[in-house]
């Protein structure tokens, strides 16, 4: 059976609120005994209050545990003396970057011990409503329950406990986003709701953050910055060096003529399985390699380090590679705790801005995760990377791109050849995950994920799924942290094989698999209008491609032709798959020498063999036009 709930949203605790709350009225976040109580003994308005725990922690207290920027319950204030010694053990010496100390400021203002601050929802909202208003009357600013949220723009800034003004900027600026539209959020005790309202403009104060961030940018090396204005990002740039005396003795990427050559029409999420800092350093190594973007965990703070015409080497398949940009983002796939919300906000922002720039549709097939890029051969497939892993909130970040994932879709009962896309909501999705603290056989404990399990039968006692591809060496599938094979993930539509009870069977990397599907709270919802391809009639099976490679006679030299290379699964004449681009560009870039000038390198080969690019299991994948029969689904 599902994985059971351990312990419920503070908020829905605190009220005493049954589990089965998902079926009654939502909550009302700002009528709860903590916002209205911190509210009217600090003169604060609640929904600013309750906006900026929204913001911070999207109304989650952690169990007293902290944000890997050291910070505290919901409305994450920050540990500044532990968030220095984390440093400082890091680097092996006192680090001179800034923080905030939130919770030592919430201490002296409120009267709560720190450690009440960490541990006690109602103390932590209590101290944070006590920096509002100490802030906001030192900025001279009014207090009052009643004032126009937007007259608390700066306090809102300051009790982020972020350090940089864009930081600060972004954080004030999507609180007062969420007063005006308002925040819905389903836990697994119950829906909360913060109703929308009317809020003004910050206007001058918003203007002192203006000049903030413009100082800053000031400050910093100029340089080929691709981003939407308004985002602080700085030039950090990879280096284009030959290291050694071949001519492709030379790293660590390679010079393009992007985005026409070849075509861009992806972006690449990734996390760093390391710290900002570290990355940073490694991007500018010669002799090792490079992406586009880093995102900092702690501040949102975003470098670039190539120009978008040029080819990071960060997706492991040189045809991704040459037709995305690639962003790491801080963090550990192993570990969600790093994906913060300014971290998603400023993610978002640049995403939304280069998808529109580039013609990028924004899906989970163009907007992908590292971890759905697929092999260039079968060997390959174990060593494919996994990030950004279980616990990346894709269903949120496709909100904060504009593109919810739930458009376009119904909660109709699917049935047999129709798409479904999985959406089994985030918060409160809990799924069987081993490998806890290193550990193989150690259960995580309850964390939200963005997947739902594939088993071989419509049982919850029945095997998970084992993908042959990545377990060459016999071993079975396993809900171990790093082992993806049995999961589709948020976002990602498959075509319906059967359907039995709260059951549903879909086609996956040649299979029949299983996950959970209860019709009253469906995990996956039925695509309209989508399209899907099946073998052609007379075609036992049909070969996958981990990339849209020309024939042979596109190249000028037979030396440069690469072999096209079907990966280990193939799909019988009776499954179809989800079609998610009928038109992927068919070319192979030639880059192999350091000097853009050398003949006959640095070109797209551009063949004629057309290929569809399909959702194929929890990576994409390639099959030839000729093979397959495209077609709307049933």
């Amino acid at each position: 059976m599902p994985s059971s709930v351990s312990r419920r949203n503070f908020l829905i605790a605190s009220l005493a609120v049954p589990l089965a709350a998902t079926a009654a009225p939502a909550l009302a976040v700002e009528s709860t005994d903590q916002f209205t109580a911190a509210a009217t003994k600090y003169q604060v308005p609640v929904a600013v209050l309750a906006a900026v725990s929204y913001g911070q922690t999207r109304w989650e207290d952690h169990s007293g545990r902290p944000s890997t920027s050291g910070g505290y319950g919901p409305m994450h204030l920050i540990d500044g003396a532990a968030v220095a010694a984390v440093r400082a053990n890091r680097t092996g010496k006192p680090n001179s970057a800034p923080v905030i100390d939130t919770l030592a400021q919430a201490a002296e203002l409120s009267g709560y011990s720190p450690s009440a601050l960490k541990n006690d929802p109602a103390a932590n909202i209590m101290g944070a409503a006590a920096i509002l208003a100490s802030t906001q009357k030192s900025l001279g600013h009014p207090l009052g329950a009643s004032t126009d949220p937007a007259s608390w723009y700066e306090a809102i800034a300051s009790v982020s406990g972020l350090t940089s003004a864009s930081a600060q900027q972004t954080f004030a600026d999507g609180v007062l986003a969420d007063i005006q539209s308002g925040a819905v959020k389903a836990t697994a005790g119950g829906t909360l709701r913060m109703q929308a309202r009317a809020v003004g403009s910050p206007g001058a104060q918003r203007q002192v953050l203006s000049q903030r961030v413009a100082a800053a940018k000031a400050q910093r090396p100029r340089g080929p910055v691709d981003a939407p204005a308004g985002l602080d990002v700085e030039w950090i740039p990879a280096p284009y060096e030959q290291y050694g005396p071949n001519p492709w003795d030379y790293g660590n990427h390679d010079l393009g003529f992007r985005p026409k050559s070849p075509a861009l029409n992806q972006i690449v999420i990734h996390d760093m399985d390391g710290y900002y800092d570290g990355s940073i350093t490694l991007v500018k190594d010669p002799t090792y390699l490079a992406w586009n973007y880093s995102i900092r965990s702690a501040d949102g703070h975003i470098a670039q380090h190539l120009e978008t015409k040029d080819i990071g080497w960060h997706a492991g398949n040189w045809y991704i590679n040459g037709h995305a940009l690639g962003i790491e983002h801080e963090g550990f796939a192993a570990d969600g705790s790093w994906y913060t919300e300014v971290m998603y906000l400023n993610s978002a922002k640049l995403v939304k801005y280069l998808a529109r720039k580039y013609d990028i549709p924004l899906d989970r097939s163009h907007i992908l995760g590292h971890d759905q890029v697929p092999a260039t051969t079968a060997a390959g497939i174990p060593s494919m990377h996994w990030d950004p892993g279980p616990f990346w909130d894709w269903e949120h970040y496709f909100t904060l791109l504009g593109a919810n994932l739930r458009k376009g879709t119904s909660a109709v009962r699917p049935k047999s050849g129709q798409v479904v896309r999985i959406l089994p909501g985030f918060d409160g999705n809990f799924q069987p995950l081993t490998g806890y603290q290193n550990s193989s056989s150690t259960p995580y404990p309850d964390l939200p994920t963005n997947f739902v399990t594939l088993r071989t039968q419509p049982d919850w006692g029945a095997p998970v799924y084992t993908d042959k591809g990545l377990h060459q060496n016999g071993t079975p599938g396993s809900t171990y942290v790093s082992d993806m094979g049995a999961r589709a993930a948020a976002g990602c539509d498959y075509v319906v094989a059967e359907v039995i009870g709260d059951w549903t069977a879909i086609w996956f990397l040649g299979d029949k698999v299983w996950f959970y599907n209860p019709r009253k709270n469906p995990t996956a919802r039925v695509l309209l209008g989508a399209k899907v391809v099946t073998p052609k009639a007379g075609k036992t099976t049909i070969p996958v491609y981990g990339r849209a490679l020309p024939e042979p006679s596109a190249y000028t030299d037979p030396a440069d032709v690469v072999a096209w290379a079907p990966l280990t699964y193939q799909l019988a004449s009776a499954q179809s798959y989800a079609l998610v681009d009928e038109k992927p560009p068919t070319d192979y870039y030639k880059a192999n020498t350091y000097d853009i000038d050398t003949p006959g390198d640095h070109v797209d080969i551009i063949g004629k063999t057309k290929y569809y690019m399909i959702s194929v299991g929890h990576r994409i994948g390639f099959v030839l036009a000729d093979d397959v029969q495209a077609s709307r689904a049933w």
